[in-house]
């Protein structure tokens, strides 16, 4: 059941740098990263708002973990993503999100000295080499296609190490808050920090046109970004991590260049090529390695 819930986390983040791309051509990061999670926080709340108030003493008793998680997972994580959004494509965002399983095989090495098992160094290496062979379309004369990489690239490569570091302290989150309560409280710590970033920033950068957040498109999409990447994707992959370990876990990240790969040949019209199916079956031999007991 871990194996599903991680899947389906990692395809419904495929299509957040697919939305997400699509959005930043006419919002600002800042104002939609705030309105996604407060939306998703009013939302929660209204929905868990009976067993959040059961669990409160749990909550304010672990509220340090939560906050420092929040901060990682909900304002860094999305923040400098939509940023790099601006400027990157959303393939190259996914891709570089593909790097946070050797970071976090690195993190719990360093931080919590777990024990890294050789199927999972494996997993991770092969995986990784499908990530490379995407970036290189097969072909290592595409090796200058680094010279050319911009702000975009380095901001969504900063997305990438947050993520990394919600992954590895995912395990300081208290077991007996139930996923729900913690992704409705996290949400509402989210939207909280956001709020005095996005005040100060329409201080600084006034927002003068809002006609574009009034389009049925933007609508839509951020709708898909409300229910899908920042409710049920965290339920499910929180629900995931805590089950198998995020060392086992994070293999499943690879899963989103490659969901990513197909929503965008889906809704952005990219045609499929030979080496996208090669990378496909080499992260997927990753995933399997790693996915071993």
């Amino acid at each position: 059941m871990a194996y599903m819930l991680l899947t389906l986390a990692a395809c419904f983040w495929g299509g957040n740098y697919v939305v997400g791309h699509i959005l930043m051509a006419n919002a600002d990061p800042i104002v939609l990263s705030e309105g996604r999670w407060a939306i998703t926080a009013l939302l929660l709340f209204l929905l868990y708002h009976k067993q959040v108030i059961n669990d409160f003493s749990r909550i304010r008793k672990s509220i340090k973990s939560t906050l420092l998680l929040s901060l990682f997972g909900q304002v860094l994580f999305p923040v400098t993503l939509y940023i790099g959004l601006q400027y990157t494509t959303s393939l190259n965002a996914a891709i570089y999100m593909s790097a946070t399983p050797a970071m976090v095989l690195a993190i719990n090495k360093l931080v919590f000295n777990e024990h890294i098992s050789k199927n999972n160094i494996l997993g991770v290496l092969l995986s990784s080499l499908g990530v490379i062979y995407l970036i290189f379309k097969g072909d290592l004369n595409h090796i200058e296609m680094l010279k050319n990489l911009n702000i975009g690239d380095l901001w969504a490569m900063g997305s990438a190490i947050s993520w990394a570091f919600y992954c590895s302290f995912l395990r300081k989150k208290d077991k007996t808050i139930p996923n729900n309560v913690f992704v409705t409280v996290s949400s509402l710590l989210g939207a909280l920090i956001l709020l005095p970033i996005c005040i100060l920033y329409f201080i600084f950068f006034p927002v003068t046109n809002f006609s574009p957040y009034w389009q049925s498109n933007f609508i839509l999409g951020l709708l898909y970004l409300i229910f899908f990447p920042s409710w049920l994707a965290y339920l499910f992959w929180n629900k995931g991590i805590m089950e198998i370990g995020a060392t086992r876990g994070e293999i499943y990240t690879h899963l989103i260049p490659l969901s990513g790969g197909i929503f965008s040949m889906i809704f952005l019209n990219v045609s499929i090529s030979w080496f996208h199916i090669i990378s496909a079956i080499l992260i997927m031999m990753g995933i399997i390695l790693c996915s071993k007991k």
